[in-house]
């Protein structure tokens, strides 16, 4: 008899059935709540690629606007893509209350609707890092970038908060199966492994945002509210199970908290990253 187990092949995910479910969750709760307070983590990385005024930017999934904003404010001709169009129409908002010019485009960032080469510069903050083709959406960001352009990225890290955050949600929600963790994105090796063929240079640094909120409770309350992957998680628990996991998250914050007044203060690291191409 032969045997056969060593011949089978792992299936593939269905990227559009994945991708369909994450616009349902980031589309949940009001991401932009959240949100706006990482905008220094866009404005540092605009600061790390050394931005010129008049260069073009593309933002890949830029959600609710901080490298698109950022890099506005330094006078580039910016373009910002998601594929959820309410975080779009926050960020346009919040470029027409700082009286800036972006233009906005709803897109798939694993299949950008440019040219090859149309870009001096191509930028993500915690954005594209949720792809479920990451190897794909790598490729995307290459190929839209100029040669002697500029892709500039901020990544959550594995062993951060914000990724530690990633492993408890998890534990109660299965990943889709052949799907890595967005905090991949955050490692070495991947930068590797999908950009060091593809790029005359890469340039990482870990760095920390730091959390700050009332309290630890503060934070949890807002992000089960506004941020969908959490939002997501709970509503599809049952009461008991979902306290589990808020004693979890708040397990969690206390091992990260610098604060002994009651308040959250939490540095989260990620990953700021420029490569030449």
């Amino acid at each position: 008899m032969t045997n056969t187990a060593h011949n089978i092949q792992p299936q593939t995910p269905n990227y559009d059935v994945i991708k369909t479910k994450q616009q349902i969750a980031w589309g949940s709760g009001d991401y932009s709540r959240v949100g706006v307070t990482l905008q220094i983590s866009g404005e540092q990385l605009c600061e790390a690629m050394d931005l010129h005024a008049g260069q073009s930017v593309l933002d890949v999934a830029g959600g609710n606007g901080n490298a698109s904003l950022a890099a506005a404010r330094r006078f580039c001709k910016v373009i910002s893509t998601d594929y959820v169009p309410t975080l779009l129409a926050h960020s346009q908002r919040r470029a027409e209350a700082d009286g800036l010019a972006i233009e906005y485009q709803q897109a798939d960032a694993e299949a950008l609707p440019f040219s090859d080469n149309s870009f001096d510069n191509v930028i993500s903050t915690f954005g594209v890092m949720f792809t479920p083709n990451q190897s794909q959406a790598a490729s995307e960001l290459i190929r839209v970038c100029k040669p002697g352009g500029k892709i500039g990225m901020a990544n959550w890290t594995p062993g951060g908060f914000i990724g530690e955050l990633f492993k408890i949600i998890g534990q109660y929600i299965s990943p889709p199966s052949g799907v890595n963790s967005p905090s991949t994105w955050g490692t070495t090796t991947f930068l590797e492994n999908n950009f060091g063929p593809h790029t005359a240079q890469i340039k990482s640094e870990s760095r920390h945002f730091t959390f700050r909120y009332q309290s630890p409770q503060h934070w949890l309350d807002l992000f089960a509210t506004y941020y969908g992957p959490l939002l997501k998680t709970f509503e599809s628990l049952d009461e008991s199970t979902g306290a589990k996991l808020s004693t979890d998250v708040l397990n969690l914050i206390q091992r990260f908290n610098k604060a002994d007044d009651g308040t959250m203060v939490v540095p989260s690291e990620y990953l700021e990253i420029v490569a030449v191409k």
